[in-house]
């Protein structure tokens, strides 16, 4: 006997097909139009709508600066040319504030069709800050008492009010002290508006007289055997009319169909959930599975979701989701780590940032996100609900970057929240905080919740929440969303939630690189530490000429340097720290250029020895977070590439660093480990083993064959003990003979040594610094330089291929190489294969470059090249 639900699948399959071929003849009654251009801006006049109904040609908007949305005031205001120089030293200080004191208008004018009688428009805006009160064609939609709080977002019936020609105006309040707003803590100075404006998308939808709400897509993988999967259809109905409906719920993806009759009484709202067993198109045998970078390819699948009422789509949205299982797991001593289709995974990730005046684009986020998939990056930890708009999650999905977002712990502090807050759960603390920030978590993570780039929400920094709000986050997520939750990224332990099994213990300033191989009680290899790092990683001469007055670029030990580090009034405020290590470890610098190339070898080898001591103590190590990713403004500390998107010598160790199979030396017992983290063994490889002395003298070499087992970090020989630094030169190739992996250090026979007692939340500091002063003596080299040039039309790249060969018998060190426009512009976005590389004595490398030709714009780079010990070369290509 067939059950009424095998009778159902079979009725569905066998109509759905004439359903598809009479699709011509159905009418689509939805639309979605975004309210993006043709916008502007003005100081509020307060007599300006008088409470009397406006129409669209009353506003007299002769002054109004013309924007688009997204923007804030301040976005608006700097790309109609204003404050030009506001990066420039300290000048953003002078920047008047008080303008933004008073509310500010936004005004627009669209047209729109004519609408049927059973069509619905709404205007939604998915993002406002502070508050605001919304009006179209003089009609009050929503007043600030309603409409506040970034995060919220909001969705407004006005088919009433919609004419032919119609006038947008909201009018912006900036948040007040003591308001859950959008903030950088101490990353940055703040904004001068505090990002007030229309920060995120505003469109306009038509719809029929049923709609489908918030459509979310879940997945549930065999983690054995990773051949099949199930999909859940998770969305609500709701019927606008006023009397009952009969419809179809109709999905498509891939050649699969479905359709699901829905009943709807008058104004009724349903939520309606099919599974495998309800629709067996959402089995999927062999799924094309979701996976991060470097363990396979991000598949992505599209769903169409649409509602049918007898001849007419009343709503339409086409769904992108993958196909993955997300689980956590805790290991012996409490650590907390992910798993991703079944296998443990590294989390090597960086924190993001938006710009001061959130004036991120499609354009300017992919090259960031290729960034960090070129650094062989996994996640990007987003400290709050980062983005203009849900494209730079869209690109996480695309190329395969995992996601932790939550709240920013400036809510967590006095000094940034405004008001006194709590020592255990931060500053949202009254009820009606409480009720704001309940509702705007659901609102993003209903936005956001279809992203299979996004493995966890961690609502807390420094801080738990407070345990009412945090039961309401529970509660909704329980209905709404199946992914991990981490109250805190911070160890804390929650009477509700339990450990979050995570550490924020620093260090944020510098240690020396074996500080993550012998700390076993704070920052160092172990556990899940999701904010951590060296502190000061300078950009490159050529973007630090763009915020440092050329009177004041030497010495660094200025109000204009200082004043480009941190905000925080108790450390990191200055490049004395840097200053004092690298007059320890390499000796004073002589100049600007002398101070700039020792702060990049600290900045390689320091930020190197992090990722590479959690990769080789897998399985006590869960993750890493370097702090930060990017910058929020011109800045001279945490960032693997500086605001100009240019990338830092950071960048190349993190992405040599972070090599998918990789020979890292052990600081910590002076050891060579060969570290596999892809998803196959890789079997008969050779590793080179070289150590050569500052004089670049071969002191041994050792050869060995190695097996790499996938997911395993495994020593494999020790070095004795170093009697006088040297270089250390790691190789290994596979069975065939091919290079898969290279790696050199220059390594201190003193070691760094720390403090311990001293630790506090910036650091440990030091007892005794490693010394590298003899490395001034390196004999000058030359190197034999030349440049290939292709095209890759299928990629529309130009390939730079540099032959670079040290025809000398010493160490060619720290070599690195720039494609420059002129003397004081770099071309970017490029991508280099490797960088600030060194050459072993008679040693030939290639490496090549790769650039958009759109990037070019006709434009003839010319490649510079300049090394610890050879001077600047200039070749033109």
């Amino acid at each position: 006997m067939f059950t009424s639900k095998q009778i159902l699948q079979v009725i569905v399959f066998l109509i759905f097909p004439l359903l598809n071929s009479c699709e011509k003849s159905i009418e689509l009654e939805y639309k979605k139009t975004n309210l993006t251009d043709e916008w502007q801006i003005h100081p509020s006049d307060n007599d300006l709508l008088n409470g009397k109904s406006v129409s669209v040609t009353e506003f007299n908007t002769t002054n109004w600066y013309a924007t688009t949305i997204p923007s804030t005031v301040m976005g608006a205001l700097t790309a109609n040319g204003l404050y030009d120089d506001a990066f420039m030293g300290t000048n953003i200080k002078n920047i008047d504030k008080t303008q933004f004191e008073n509310p500010w208008w936004y005004r627009t004018v669209f047209s729109l069709d004519s609408i049927g009688e059973n069509q619905k428009v709404f205007l939604h805006f998915d993002g406002i800050s502070y508050s605001a009160d919304i009006w179209l064609n003089g009609n009050l939609i929503a007043s600030k008492d309603s409409i506040y709080g970034p995060y919220r977002q909001y969705s407004f019936d006005v088919t009433p009010y919609i004419l032919e020609k119609n006038c947008l105006a909201v009018e912006v309040h900036k948040a007040q002290s003591g308001n859950p707003n959008i903030g950088f803590a101490d990353w940055n100075p703040r904004p001068a508006d505090e990002n007030m404006g229309i920060f995120r998308e505003v469109y306009l939808t038509v719809t029929g007289n049923a709609i489908l709400i918030a459509p979310h897509i879940k997945s549930e993988v065999n983690t054995s055997t990773l051949a099949e999967a199930w999909l859940t259809v998770d969305t609500k109905i709701q019927n606008l009319s006023d009397t009952p409906l009969e419809g179809e719920l109709i999905g498509k993806f891939d050649s699969k169909s479905f359709s699901f009759p829905v009943k709807l009484a008058p104004n009724e709202t349903k939520n309606i959930q099919l599974t495998s067993e309800d629709i067996a198109a959402l089995y999927v045998k062999n799924p094309r599975l979701w996976w991060c970078n470097n363990l396979g390819n991000p598949e992505l699948y599209n769903m169409e979701l649409s509602f049918r009422v007898k001849d007419a789509i009343t709503y339409q949205d086409t769904i992108t989701f993958g196909i993955r299982q997300i689980e956590s797991y805790f290991t012996e001593k409490g650590h907390r780590g992910f798993m991703l289709n079944g296998r443990k995974i590294l989390l090597k990730s960086a924190g993001w940032t938006d710009d001061i005046y959130l004036r991120d684009t499609p354009e300017s986020n992919e090259i960031q996100i290729q960034y960090v998939k070129d650094m062989n990056l996994n996640m990007i930890r987003f400290e709050n609900f980062w983005g203009t708009s849900s494209n730079v999650y869209d690109l996480c999905d695309k190329y395969g970057l995992l996601a932790i977002i939550g709240w920013s712990c400036q809510w967590e502090w006095e000094t940034y929240y405004g008001k006194p807050c709590s020592e255990i759960y931060g500053c949202i603390q009254s009820e009606e905080e409480i009720d704001l920030i309940a509702r705007s978590f659901a609102d993003q993570v209903v936005w956001l919740r279809n992203h299979p780039s996004i493995i966890a929400w961690m609502p807390g920094s420094d801080m738990l929440q407070h345990p009412d709000l945090e039961q309401k986050y529970l509660d909704f997520l329980s209905e709404a969303d199946d992914r991990i939750y981490v109250g805190a990224a911070k160890m804390r332990t929650s009477e509700l939630s339990g450990q979050t099994g995570t550490k924020m213990e620093g260090p944020y300033e510098y240690v020396g690189p074996n500080y993550w191989y012998v700390d076993t009680l704070f920052g160092g290899a172990f556990g899940f530490n999701t904010e951590t790092g060296i502190g000061a990683q300078l950009p490159v001469l050529e973007s630090i000429q763009k915020f440092i007055p050329k009177d004041k670029l030497w010495p660094v030990s200025n109000e204009e340097w200082n004043f480009h580090c941190t905000t925080s009034s108790t450390a990191m405020n200055s490049l004395s720290e840097l200053t004092k290590v690298m007059d320890n470890k390499y000796g004073k610098a002589k100049n600007l250029a002398d101070y700039l190339l020792k702060a990049d070898l600290i900045n390689y080898d320091g930020t190197r020895a992090m990722f590479e001591a959690f990769r080789a103590n897998l399985g006590s190590s869960t993750g890493i977070v370097q702090w930060m990713l990017n910058s929020a403004w011109p800045s001279l500390y945490w960032q693997l590439y500086d605001y100009y998107q240019i990338p830092t010598a950071a960048y190349y160790s993190v992405k040599k660093a972070n090599q998918p199979i990789q020979l890292i030396y052990n600081y910590g017992n002076n050891s060579v480990s060969i570290v596999n983290e892809q998803l196959t063994d890789l079997l008969d490889c050779k590793a080179i083993i070289q150590v050569l002395g500052i004089d670049s003298e071969l002191k041994y070499i050792q050869e060995m064959r190695v097996d790499a087992l996938n997911n395993i970090s495994k020593q494999i020989f020790t070095l004795d003990t170093l009697a006088e630094n040297s270089f250390l030169s790691l190789e290994l190739y596979n069975n065939a003979g091919e290079l898969l992996a290279d790696n050199f250090y220059c390594i201190s026979s003193k070691e760094d040594e720390y403090k311990w007692e001293e630790t506090n939340w910036v650091h440990t500091p030091a007892k005794a610094y490693s010394d590298f002063k003899n490395l001034s003596e390196l004999p000058l080299v030359d190197l034999e330089i030349s440049v290939k040039v292709r095209e890759n039309k299928e990629t529309e790249e130009i390939i730079y291929s540099v032959q670079l060969c040290n025809t000398s018998n010493a160490v060619s060190f720290f070599n690195s190489l720039k494609l420059k426009i002129d003397e004081e512009t770099m071309l970017t976005p490029v991508f280099w294969s490797d960088n600030y590389v060194s050459l072993l004595p008679e040693q030939r490398k290639t490496i090549e470059c790769r650039v958009k030709k759109a990037v070019l714009k006709n434009e003839n780079p010319y490649l510079e090249i300049k090394a610890w010990n050879s001077s600047k070369q200039i070749i033109e290509i």
